[in-house]
């Protein structure tokens, strides 16, 4: 374990020496009981969305880069949007990995370290979403701007073959537009945001 420390502390000193660090992996809700025992004061913010939407962006972002095949696929994004759909929902998939990584961490014993952002607050009311993020971290608040958002990953979206991938808009804005997914599909992962429903949250982790 002190040798698992060392490797975290000497690469994050290496960039910046800090005593915060934020990490964007998606792979922490995976490894909580890890991260927990290494890190105690270490905690998870976990950025979710009505899934049925997430599946709908990325294939919206397939669609632009029709020219241009994905690593997200494996190279293979000639097929159907179901085809394409059973890629990224299946258990090592992007979206598959990640909703099962969340689930797990939040209905497991390390709970207490977890917050949950669902993106329609974020979008909807981003002053309330960062206080509630700094108030979850102790940390003292900061002045964001909303209005001008800067942020960048050309060169990594490139090399995915995905343009646009990271990209955000300039202005936190919530944009209302129809789904291109078809009915059943929608149907089949609507009631998969489970953060959302009443019961059960066992662990009684904070959703925003």
């Amino acid at each position: 374990m002190l040798s698992l420390r060392g490797v975290f502390d000497n690469y994050y000193n290496a960039i910046r020496p800090t005593r915060v660090v934020f990490d964007t992996n998606r792979i922490w809700c995976a490894h909580l009981p890890s991260l927990a025992a290494l890190f105690p004061a270490a905690r998870v913010i976990a950025c979710v969305r009505h899934v049925p939407w997430v599946i709908d962006s990325i294939e919206s972002l397939i669609r632009r880069n029709v020219w241009q095949p994905s690593k997200i696929f494996e190279g293979d994004n000639q097929g159907t949007m179901w085809s394409r759909v059973e890629g990224l929902t299946a258990p090592a998939g992007m979206v598959g990995f990640a909703w099962n990584a969340v689930r797990q961490a939040f209905y497991g014993n390390e709970a207490d370290r977890m917050l949950v952002l669902t993106y329609e607050t974020l979008t909807g009311d981003p002053a309330r979403a960062m206080a509630e993020v700094y108030g979850f971290l102790g940390l003292p608040p900061f002045a964001h701007d909303f209005e001008r958002i800067e942020f960048d990953a050309t060169e990594f979206d490139a090399r995915l073959g995905t343009p646009g991938l990271h990209s955000v808009r300039s202005a936190v804005r919530r944009v209302e537009r129809p789904t291109i997914l078809t009915p059943d599909l929608w149907a089949r992962f609507e009631n998969d945001s489970f953060w959302w429903a009443p019961a059960p949250n066992p662990r009684g982790v904070r959703v925003v």
